[in-house]
Formats: C-alpha cells, sequence, structure tokens
C-alpha cells in the first residue's frame, strides 16, 4: 500500500468527537421508515454534510410498492427518496457507496434519544445501524478527496430511506446504479469485535390471504369455514419445515377474527423466510406453491400468497473474494486484523450482488443490539473504521 496514502489517513486522527458529535444529531432525530417527514429532516442535514464533499447531488424519489394489509386488500405503499451523490463520473474506475437513512423505531417507539453509558459506549436509535455508518463514509470520503489521490477514482453515493422494509422502493434505482461502478463499498455495522460480513442469507417475506365463510356460531356454525382455524393449520406445517439449520421459516404474525360469535371469514398470516442459497430459494417458493394448493382444495376456504424473495442470498463468488484480500491488504497496512464470518442478516449488498457488482456491506463502525432498545456504538471504532474504508478508497487510486 502506497505510503503517502496511509500517512494521509492522520487526518482522521482527531476526528472522533466530531464524528459522535453529528451521529449524536443524527440519531436524535426519528427516522423510522414510515416517518417520512423525520427521514426528510435527516437528508436535509445530510445534504449540507455531502455537499462540502463538492459532488453533484440529486434528490432521487423512491418508486411506489404494493403491500397487503390486515384485511387482505393490497395497497400502495411509498417510501422517503433517495439522496444520491456523484463526483469525478468521468474516471475510468468508479466506487460506490451506499447506506441507509432509515431505523426501525418510529415516531412512537420509546427509544429516541442518544446516551453515553459509563462504559463509554453510546446507545441510541440508528447508532450504528445505520447513522453510525453515514458518518464514518463520510469521513472515509472527505480523506479521500483531502489527498492527492482526489480524482484518480470516481464515486457514488446511495442513501436511502427503507432498507429496513427491503428497499422496496429502492430497489430498482440500486440495480440500475450497479454497472457504473466496479466494486461496492457499504456500511452496515461491523461485528463488535471489528469482524466483517463474508457471506449473507437470502430474506423474502410473504402474506398468506386466507379467506372463510362467516356464520353465527350458535345458529349456524356447520354452515361456516373458519378461516382463521385454516390459517393456524397452514402456518404450523410452515413451521414444521425448520428442518434445515440453512433455511428458516419465521412465522411472525396473525391477524384475523373478532366476534367470539361468528366464525371467522378472513385471516391474514405473515411469514419470513431466510435462505442461503437460490436453489433454497426455488425450493422454498415450490414449497410453498404446494401448500397453498393443498389448501385451497378445502371445502370453502380459499389462500392466495403475496411477497417474494426481496433480498437474494449474496454468496462468495470471485469478485468477493478480490475484495476480501484488498481490504485484509488495506488492514495489514493499519495493523488491523481482518475476520469474516457469514451472517443470516440481509442488507443492501444482497441487492447490488444479484445485479453483479462485488461488495462489502459491513464496514460502519462497532456496536452491537441492533433493532433494540440496547443498540449501542463503540466510539473508539469511528476513527479507525473511516480510516480502513479511505485507505480501501485509496487502493483502487493506486494498486
Amino acid at each position: 500500500m502506497n505510503r503517502h496514502a496511509v500517512e494521509s489517513l492522520q487526518w482522521l486522527d482527531d476526528k472522533q468527537d466530531s464524528m459522535l458529535n453529528l451521529i449524536v444529531e443524527l440519531c436524535d432525530i426519528n427516522s423510522g421508515t414510515f416517518n417520512l417527514a423525520g427521514i426528510q429532516k435527516v437528508r436535509e442535514r445530510l445534504i449540507e454534510e455531502f455537499s462540502t464533499l463538492g459532488g453533484e447531488l440529486e434528490v432521487v424519489e423512491s418508486e411506489p410498492w404494493m403491500t397487503v394489509d390486515d384485511r387482505g386488500v393490497s395497497e400502495e405503499g411509498k417510501s422517503g427518496p433517495i439522496l444520491h451523490v456523484t463526483k469525478w463520473p468521468e474516471a475510468e474506475t468508479k466506487v460506490m457507496l451506499c447506506i441507509h437513512m432509515d431505523t426501525v423505531y418510529g415516531p412512537d417507539s420509546s427509544f429516541q434519544k442518544c446516551v453515553t453509558r459509563q462504559d463509554g459506549t453510546v446507545n441510541g436509535p440508528g447508532v450504528i445501524d445505520a447513522k453510525g455508518g453515514i458518518v464514518v463514509m463520510l469521513n472515509a470520503l472527505k480523506t479521500l478527496e483531502a489527498s492527492s489521490l482526489a480524482g484518480k477514482i470516481g464515486w457514488e453515493v446511495i442513501l436511502n430511506s427503507d432498507e429496513e422494509i427491503g428497499s422496496r422502493g429502492s430497489d430498482t434505482f440500486i440495480r440500475s446504479r450497479a454497472g457504473h461502478c466496479v466494486a461496492g463499498l457499504l456500511f452496515e455495522p461491523s461485528l463488535p469485535d471489528g469482524t466483517l460480513v463474508s457471506w449473507r442469507k437470502g430474506s423474502g417475506n410473504f402474506a398468506f390471504i386466507v379467506r372463510g365463510r362467516s356464520a353465527h356460531t350458535g345458529r349456524d356454525f356447520a354452515k361456516g369455514r373458519n378461516a382463521l382455524a385454516a390459517l393456524s393449520r397452514l402456518c404450523v406445517e410452515i413451521d414444521e419445515l425448520n428442518t434445515d439449520p440453512d433455511i428458516t421459516y419465521n412465522v411472525g404474525r396473525i391477524n384475523g377474527g373478532g366476534a367470539l360469535n361468528a366464525v371467522p371469514d378472513l385471516a391474514v398470516g405473515r411469514v419470513n423466510v431466510r435462505v442461503v442459497d437460490t436453489d433454497q430459494q426455488k425450493q422454498v417458493e415450490e414449497k410453498f406453491a404446494s401448500l397453498v394448493a393443498k389448501y385451497n382444495e378445502a371445502d370453502g376456504i380459499s389462500v392466495e400468497m403475496s411477497g417474494e424473495f426481496s433480498s437474494p442470498p449474496k454468496p462468495i463468488d470471485d469478485g468477493v473474494r478480490q475484495m476480501q484480500s484488498r481490504i485484509e491488504s488495506c488492514g495489514e497496512a493499519l495493523g488491523m486484523e481482518i475476520k469474516w464470518r457469514g451472517t443470516g442478516g440481509a442488507s443492501d449488498g444482497n441487492r447490488f450482488a444479484a445485479a453483479g457488482l462485488p461488495n462489502i456491506d459491513t464496514l460502519g463502525p462497532c456496536g452491537d443490539h441492533i433493532h433494540s432498545d440496547q443498540e449501542f456504538l463503540i466510539p473508539e471504532s469511528l476513527v479507525p473504521r473511516a480510516k480502513l474504508a479511505a485507505l480501501v478508497l485509496m487502493s483502487f487510486a493506486a494498486p
């Protein structure tokens, strides 16, 4: 690794406090996926920060997407816009950087503000998933642009607003930009000890809409067809598919029923599935189709399935191996030992991989307990992670 590139990283040495202050500021703005006003405030603040890089900024509207409500009715959903930043587009080599602005904590959550714990960690909504990652990305780019290698690679940034629900409104845009770059750096949090994610499972969300026939339970019970009971049996069968640890079926929610003296004629069940590869994905789809056909044979019961694998599996391929080797070399230059581990979680890295862009997607700061009110950031990881990301970027300019 170029000695001058490593020396240029010293610019970051005193940036931990300013990085942490920006993270806290962003986390104290609620940006749950469906809080579009909150996401707009975060986006406006980030426009201020990313404008200092001198690139071209644009706000891209996300696409509408369809969902099924608890009544089994399809309805249109809308995500917040995407912030897209590009610089040096004429460069021969271009790198994608991506992370999301939304969190899983809505305005009604009791988890709204950051606090510093006695052990020095910072507990707050989105501190590592993924507002900490945004700030690491920003400072890595600032370091690149302040170096002698500025302009020798092009880069673009995607900050989307709906990753926590599977990037349903930003998926098309993400895939459309993949072909413009040679590699992707994503800033989901690393594991607490700094381990990076190598492969990821694919994730799919499915809804099963079961309709039956309503009847009075006292006068005409035999004429009824219980949709809730049928759905319950279906969900038990789905749960019993959990025989292979590589494939997980989680029955996450059931809605249905009402008055106890009426046979329920509608029930909706929701299931999340995780798979390692596309063969398993096909296997799941075939099993679900078979179950739907089976229950549609029941007298007076109809079943409709909605959903898909919105995050395809992200395996280790030659492109990922080359990225891993590059990052390991950069880590070695910084005195960091890089370790790898697969995970069942999905990210936008799955979507980029499906579109043909090799990427590493856990270059954010260290911490743990994401998606809970115990989510925390290790502040001492901020500068090292920004240095690693900056050096990786520089490695494309000075291989």
